[in-house]
């Protein structure tokens, strides 16, 4: 392997301290806020031949599209593993009522039978 190059397997740090291989969302958000910093900064330098302002436009796209995403991702993070924590939890109690007199499916099936 070169001199000077990482490691395979190693993490990334982009800005000294954002490591994008272990953090979530990390690398999708530098990403998308690359591309869309991309397309505006180009597009805008296209309609109207000003670099410096094109370079606001991009860096300011950066930034909005990078935190937009980082914020949508991490919600929808939460929102999985809330919804795995309430699987988990059903799934214990599941195994753990089942078969006894406080399962809710015995109860259901047991009335069903008397009312025919």
């Amino acid at each position: 392997m070169a001199p000077g190059m990482p490691e395979r397997g190693s993490s990334y740090k982009l800005f000294g301290f954002l490591d994008v291989k272990n953090i979530p969302c990390a690398r999708e958000s530098v990403l998308y806020g690359s591309l869309g910093a991309l397309v505006m900064g180009l597009g805008h330098f296209l309609a109207t031949s000003r670099v410096k302002r094109s370079c606001d436009v991009a860096v300011g796209t950066y930034i909005c599209t990078m935190l937009g995403y980082w914020f949508y991702c991490r919600y929808n993070l939460v929102q999985q593993r809330i919804r795995q924590r309430m699987l988990k939890e059903g799934m214990k109690n599941r195994i753990l009522f089942e078969g006894s007199y406080l399962d809710p499916e015995k109860k259901q099936s047991g009335s069903e039978r008397s009312d025919s």
